[in-house]
């Protein structure tokens, strides 16, 4: 196999391997308690502890793959998740637990920006958006696919096997990057800013965890609160910290590229609504519906078969219209595939809504894909790591906001609604509302040029011989 793709294909399963076990989990809470001797709520902690090990561990990522090489810092982040996962099995108690997926998240916080920054370092860049089409879709799988997974396999088998299966997946990965990924490593070595990743790890971890746990009554509002404000006192604070660092842990100048500006701030936008999808369309089929977890995780999954079909197509549709029309008009399409869900019922026929479910996929992936590739467009060959750990943070907090956004807005119904009762007639002005913040992005993608990610996009003439294929 050509090494442009094995390369995105190694690092695409690893992301998968994090992305569904974050989500993996969700129906098997209960299950889990009763055999460690807890309670499902007390084992939220379990989630809650992943997300923070991420959030505070990314900032890191850059500078350990500059320091220590890409293809090593890639291969420990597999090991250590694959040690947090065998944790996770063996554990017999909630503290067990706990400390099992802080490992696990440690690995994950190395494993998404390190794969990314190999990618775009190893990948030319006509070829990036093949290739970033590969790694961006555990992304959205992921999430859809993990509370289906997760409730068979605590169903037909035991709940460990939930953590035991990525051993050998983990075990797998380890031995093809050795086999295939360079050891790619920064030519002059920086010093380690170690205050700005304690101010933004403190920083991310207090935003996203007070919004991923914003609406569910998992802590009174008064702890969220002061964990959000808290985590903006960090930001903030980190903020003045990096204009008076040479070598800050995340480079904020970035953002001085229009397409780096587009790529993470638009990005964010999108996800804001999108990133509410996988929460609210399970609560609605289940609460709303009366559907079990098993029937509206089947449901969900079409969305995944979309953005998997999307990947054969996204480099032909971007050679043709190019990144800015795409980013605009299926920005768009995409929000509008996710109003519709406005309108599904419980006597909608399923072919329908498995029908809209699938197309919207195929949009949101096209939009993923691109979002994701053209942050890189005019990225220096020696910022890579640190643009890969950027938008790896925007990633994470646009996640937790977007499912804040999505709990905040069917809280409101209800309560507009006034009889505190969850019903199905909570969720239409939920996906409308999410699919508006969804639009509002074309309006950051509409000031990007037209000729915007050319090159990726195979939209110019090939480089004469000599050039640098790189993407530096």
């Amino acid at each position: 196999m050509r090494r442009d793709r094995i390369i995105p294909l190694i690092i695409a399963v690893a992301l998968f391997m994090e992305n569904m076990d974050s989500t993996v989990i969700a129906t098997s809470l209960p299950a889990i308690a009763t055999d460690i001797g807890t309670n499902p709520l007390a084992l939220k902690l379990a989630v809650t502890s992943y997300l923070l090990s991420l959030a505070i561990f990314i900032p890191a990522s850059g500078w350990t793959a500059d320091r220590f090489g890409a293809r090593t810092v890639f291969r420990a982040a597999i090991a250590v998740f694959i040690l947090g996962s065998i944790g996770c099995a063996l554990s017999g108690s909630l503290t067990d637990f706990v400390i099992a997926r802080i490992v696990q998240g440690m690995g994950g916080a190395m494993m998404t920006p390190v794969g990314r920054m190999v990618l775009v370092r190893s990948i030319s860049k006509r070829d990036l958006v093949n290739a970033m089409a590969w790694v961006t879709t555990p992304a959205l799988i992921g999430p859809v696919l993990g509370p289906p997974v997760g409730g068979f396999i605590t169903t037909y088998a035991t709940w460990h096997w939930i953590f035991i299966i990525n051993v050998p997946i983990g075990l797998l990965g380890i031995v093809l990057a050795t086999r295939y990924i360079d050891d790619i490593r920064a030519e002059v070595r920086e010093t380690f800013d170690m205050s700005g990743m304690v101010l933004a790890g403190l920083g991310i971890a207090g935003v996203a965890f007070g919004l991923s746990i914003l609406g569910l009554n998992f802590l009174p509002w008064t702890v969220v609160a002061a964990l959000v404000v808290a985590g903006i006192c960090f930001i903030a604070a980190y903020l003045v910290h990096a204009r008076r660092t040479p070598n800050p842990a995340l480079d904020l100048t970035l953002f001085r590229l229009p397409t780096f500006f587009a790529s993470v701030t638009g990005g964010f936008v999108f996800r804001l609504g999108l990133g509410a999808l996988p929460f609210l369309l399970p609560l609605m089929l289940q609460v709303g519906f009366g559907l079990s977890p098993f029937q509206s995780g089947m449901i969900t999954f079409a969305t995944a078969l979309g953005a998997m079909g999307m990947k054969w197509a996204t480099v032909h549709i971007l050679r043709r219209f190019g990144f800015r029309n795409i980013l605009v008009y299926n920005g768009l399409i995409s929000a509008a595939f996710l109003a519709v869900c406005a309108w599904f019922t419980a006597s909608t026929p399923l072919t329908i809504m498995l029908g809209l479910l699938f197309v919207g996929g195929f949009f949101r992936s096209l939009q993923f894909t691109s979002i994701n590739t053209i942050a890189y467009a005019e990225v220096e060959h020696a910022r890579v790591s640190r643009a890969t750990a950027l938008v790896s943070v925007a990633q994470q907090l646009a996640v937790s906001t977007g499912v804040a956004v999505g709990a905040l807005a069917v809280e409101l119904s209800l309560q507009f609604r006034g009889d505190g009762v969850l019903q199905a007639a909570d969720f239409p002005p939920a996906f409308l509302a999410v699919a508006a913040i969804s639009a509002l992005s074309v309006f950051i993608f509409m000031r990007l040029p037209h000729d915007a990610g050319a090159e990726m996009a195979n939209r110019l003439p090939a480089p004469t011989e000599g050039t640098d294929q790189r993407g530096g």
